[in-house]
């Protein structure tokens, strides 16, 4: 066909479109011969055209060389060129780039038809986006996902009302007729059960869009805004699109397939699943609103996409076996297809329902929502009549169900264990409730969400008990008897009945012998044996096998086919249908509850974070039932929800809690204990609520014992959130302007950091030196340092060790002029180092004075100041002190307890062991990722620090904060500090064992890799 010649391209006429046989010579030569330009040509591959990037003398890109298939006629490629400006000039998201055909000086479009073997062809000159597609298997953020929905809805809105003669065309990738592709092509798949798998999913998810296909609404279409068209910005470190090319698919179609084949293309890319994608559809509806038709079509349109390029890859791989492009696209066109079908289109629809309602505008004949459409189910008759719904006790199973305590819910048969304790305190039934998340059974150290949401029932009946007999609850009909299960219609629902396999299976009497019998309201089923567990699912009458659990994430989808079978045992529904998403919505509004009251300069982990309830030794457990390794935690450092320091705790708020000043043993006790960890002359003991608490009051005794009122501090550090403690605070991650906006009376010192400082590496001598050079001039100027504060193991840099010496140079400097050395232990102390109980060990110095915290209380509010009793004494020159809190019989408590578990289940030789173990898996990663720059710490007090470059040590800080995420998603709570962000923080309860640190660094492995990194 001429590139003059009037007819639109018709795919089914020609069945194949061979990429036009162009090679770099020749390209190089057009560019030349038909455009005036001397450059070199590299091929960019395609699947039906010929693309190359050419590129001046001197490397830089000059433009992109695309020479359209000979099958497409002038009159489209110049529809596609007008769309393209059109996009660049209207778009909806601001700063969005197209590449546009190039213009003459005369303001012409570039454009030449060039000879092919195929025959003439339209060439043309594009604008050259810089950045890079997004193609590839990399794994790609939210915000990454949301920003190729604006892109896919801003270029939606802006060919809203485009019209041109050339968009009149048959294409086999326009979704209009994915049912004819993927028919003629399927013979192209050679593999029988792949074949067999396209044809099924193509025919179910046809007849889903046809169903709505005459009110889905029709407009000019991109269809390939897909992460090999989308370019990523250039100033971004980030994978973040703002670019579009490739306007090669332009069309008139159905508007929504501009999303549905934007959503395909992430598909396979490493880790993403189809709820991943919500945030994308999210993104398109804010610029360009779905119709409740739309909503309904999208993801069978996902899925015929996905097909559709199964058997057009495997055609153009055939019939155009030089196509390298295409060849390398065929595992991902079937992962992309695996994962589409991987969700029933149904689930998938009533997600993407639930994720934008309350935005979506619903159509009452429309059925989205398909809880709104069940009928209220109103039993005529009892299933079980032989239980009495008054004796029927809840089985709660949820993260915040009291049986959970104490890590029970991480046994495998946690809820069996349970059942059998109700049943023995006397219990006769037992029932489990509809929707509400499981934790009980949920494994640790799992990389993927378990299946935690019920969407049914389960009635348990005492083992000492009658047997029961199930009754039919209405009319209906009877359509499934087999060994351990049943299913009933009753008029648009469906009664699936298990029961457990390890029973005698009973038989289901006359006069009900075979599937398809009518039954009536009170008709007996079957009788079962005492402590039977029986599952009931009430779903609606047309959906797919609904499974007993499914994961938290398509929860709202797979819910959306059921509702409550509460009523069948004669109880009311514990949540109606319309009110589960309200229940939902009220759990996001925890979020704004909380910033709407509580201060929100106390800002919390992550963007989404997950709500957590429950913890046991050094996991963390989610309303979801969803379990998290802590690697972050060193609050808790003896684990959390340790049973000793609860009973100690429990026991002592039954007898006393009191104010210090009364006479009780156990702040005696515990400040013997405390005092007798640390050497001489360290022997006196204030106790307090906080950290930040216990850093004021050093100082406080520093400056009064010596009289002396300016202090040293170093930089890159943070101290605490009081006045005193929040002024040497030098961090400039947890305060900008921390190192301007200093009081007069603090002075800093250079960070000595022996990686990324100054003096790196063996130079890192030279800081103690400086040091006390500085403190010198400090002292000479007629201000001499009434204290020197640091931590005595860089907690806050990143668990980075001091240089050798350096503490003892700059103690005995600062104690030459009259001050004294305190030291923050409140990170490092208490044996998270595991060579040492304290940091300052490993500086071989004894501090004046001694801050401890977090560690001290395992989370209760407790810290203490240790110094001696000299220094101490000179505190009532200011005044007297007090705390109400501060040492309190329960404080006092938990903190003897604390320093029990500490020495009897040998935490300290766990940090030096399992510390050992984790810092040799960090080290071993950076031998595979490039980004790891170095491993600081000691112990179980350990810093991944994460750099673009090993030589400049450029930071990676938004690398770091995205891997954060992504470990959240594979179960790991892990967070970044130093002043860049660039490290990961790794401190977790000093509890960890072997198995989770092998799980972390394997996933942290896996997140490196998905991210290449």
């Amino acid at each position: 066909m001429s590139p003059d010649a009037p007819t639109n391209v018709d795919f089914f006429a020609r069945q194949a479109l061979p990429v036009p046989r162009v090679t770099e010579d020749q390209a190089r030569l057009i560019a030349a011969s038909s455009f005036g330009l001397t450059v070199s040509a590299e091929s960019l591959g395609s699947q039906q055209d010929a693309n190359f990037l050419l590129r001046h003398e001197d490397g830089t890109p000059a433009a992109v060389l695309k020479i359209a298939n000979p099958a497409f006629s002038r009159t489209e490629t110049e529809a596609q060129d007008e769309a393209a400006d059109r996009v660049a000039a209207r778009a909806a998201e601001p700063g969005l780039r197209a590449a546009t055909v190039l213009r003459g000086p005369d303001g012409a479009r570039r454009t030449a038809t060039v000879a092919t073997e195929e025959g003439e062809a339209v060439a043309r000159l594009l604008r050259y986006l810089s950045g890079g597609t997004l193609s590839g298997p990399r794994h790609l953020s939210p915000p990454a996902v949301a920003a190729m929905g604006r892109i896919a809805g801003s270029v939606s809105v802006a060919l809203r009302d485009f019209r041109h003669p050339g968009i009149d065309r048959v294409l086999q990738w326009d979704l209009r007729h994915a049912d004819r592709v993927v028919a003629l092509l399927s013979p192209y798949i050679l593999e029988p059960t792949r074949n067999s798998a396209v044809l099924a999913a193509t025919a179910e998810a046809w007849s889903q869009v046809t169903a709505v296909s005459d009110r889905l609404p029709r407009q000019a279409v991109h269809l390939d805004l897909t992460d090999d068209n989308l370019v990523q910005a250039v100033d971004s470190r980030l994978p973040m699109p703002d670019g579009v090319i490739d306007f090669g698919d332009l069309t008139d179609s159905w508007a929504v397939s501009e999303l549905a084949i934007c959503l395909s293309s992430l598909l396979h890319h490493d880790g993403m699943e189809p709820h991943h994608l919500l945030p994308a559809v999210r993104a398109f509806h804010r610029l360009r609103p779905l119709t409740p038709e739309e909503v309904s079509a999208l993801w069978p349109l996902v899925v015929l996409r996905a097909a559709t390029l199964v058997a057009s890859g495997r055609q153009q791989a055939a019939v155009d076996g030089d196509n390298a492009y295409a060849q390398g696209a065929l595992d991902r066109e079937w992962k992309i297809f695996e994962q589409a079908t991987s969700v029933p289109s149904v689930v998938m629809t009533g997600l993407i329902a639930d994720a934008l309602d309350p935005h979506l505008d619903r159509d009452p004949d429309l059925d989205l929502d398909r809880r709104a459409t069940l009928p209220a189910f109103t039993p005529a008759h009892p299933l079980v009549p032989q239980v009495d719904p008054g004796d029927i006790d809840p089985l709660d199973l949820s993260c915040e169900a009291d049986a959970m305590d104490r890590g029970a819910w991480l046994a495998p048969d946690a809820e069996e264990r349970l059942a059998a304790a109700l049943f023995a305190r006397g219990a006769t039934a037992l029932a489990t409730r509809y929707a509400q998340p499981r934790l009980a059974g949920t494994p640790v150290l799992a990389d993927t969400s378990p299946a935690t949401v019920p969407t049914g029932i389960d009635l348990r009946t005492a083992p000492a008990g009658p047997p029961v007999t199930l009754h039919a609850p209405c009319d209906g009909t009877l359509l499934l008897a087999a060994p351990g299960q049943a299913t009933l219609r009753f008029r648009s629902h469906l009664l699936d009945l298990s029961w457990s396999a390890d029973l005698p299976e009973p038989q289901l009497p006359l006069p009900f012998p075979r599937p398809g019998t009518p039954l009536r309201a009170g008709d007996e089923l079957t009788t079962l044996p005492a402590g039977t567990r029986i599952h009931l699912t009430l779903r609606q009458a047309d959906a797919p096998p609904v499974p007993a659990r499914v994961r938290p994430e398509y929860a709202a989808g797979w819910l959306a086919l059921t509702t409550d079978p509460t009523p069948l045992l004669g109880l009311r529904p514990t949540a109606a249908p319309e009110a589960l998403p309200e229940q939902r919505q009220s759990e996001q509004r925890l979020l704004e509850r909380r910033e709407s009251s509580f201060a929100t300069v106390q800002g919390h982990y992550y963007s989404a974070p997950p709500r957590i309830e429950r913890g046991w030794r050094h996991h963390l457990a989610s309303t979801e039932g969803r379990s998290y390794l802590d690697i972050v935690n060193n609050v808790a450092a003896v684990g959390h929800a340790h049973p000793r320091i609860e009973e100690a705790v429990t026991r002592q708020l039954r007898r006393l809690n009191t104010n210090s000043r009364f006479h009780y043993s156990s702040v005696v006790e515990f400040s013997e204990r405390l005092a007798g960890l640390l050497p001489d002359p360290l022997d006196t003991v204030f106790l307090v609520n906080s950290g930040s608490e216990a850093v004021d009051l050093a100082l406080r005794l520093a400056i009064g014992a010596t009289g002396q009122h300016d202090v040293v501090a170093l930089r890159e550090a943070y101290h605490g959130w009081t006045y005193a403690s929040d002024a040497v605070s030098t961090s400039i991650a947890d305060n900008p302007n921390a190192l301007t906006s200093r009081p007069d009376w603090v002075h800093t010192l250079d960070s000595p950091n022996s990686y990324r400082g100054r003096h790196r590496g063996p130079h890192a001598s030279r800081y103690a030196p400086e040091a006390v050079h500085a403190i010198a001039e400090l002292a000479a100027s007629g201000r001499p340092p009434g204290a020197f504060l640091a931590e005595s193991y860089y907690g806050n840099a990143g668990g980075v060790p001091l240089p050798t010496g350096y503490l003892a140079e700059v103690y005995a400097e600062v104690r030459r002029h009259g001050g004294l050395a305190v030291a923050d232990e409140i990170q490092v102390g208490y044996g998270r180092l595991g060579n040492w109980f304290w940091g300052f060990e490993q500086q071989q110095v004894v501090p004046d004075i001694v801050c401890v915290a977090k560690a001290i209380g395992n989370g209760h509010p407790l810290g203490a100041v240790v110094t001696s009793r000299a220094i101490a004494e000179r505190y009532r020159d200011q005044g007297y002190f007090f705390s109400s809190t501060g040492g309190s019989p329960v404080s006092s408590t938990v903190g003897l307890t604390v320093l029990d578990i500490l020495r009897d289940e040998d935490l300290q030789g766990n940090a030096l062991r399992s510390g050992a173990l984790l810092k040799s898996g960090l080290q071993a990663l950076g031998e595979r990722h490039p980004v790891v720059g170095t491993v600081h710490g000691s112990g179980l007090y350990l810093g991944l620090e994460l750099v673009r470059d090993r030589q400049s040590l450029e930071p990676a800080t938004e690398e770091t904060a995205e891997l954060c995420d992504r470990m959240l998603e594979l179960g790991v709570v892990v967070q970044p500090t130093g002043d860049h962000l660039n490290i990961l923080k790794i401190k977790p309860p000093l509890c960890i064992d072997a198995a989770a640190v092998t799980f972390f660094t394997a996933t942290l492995d896996r997140a490196l890799t998905e991210l290449g990194h």
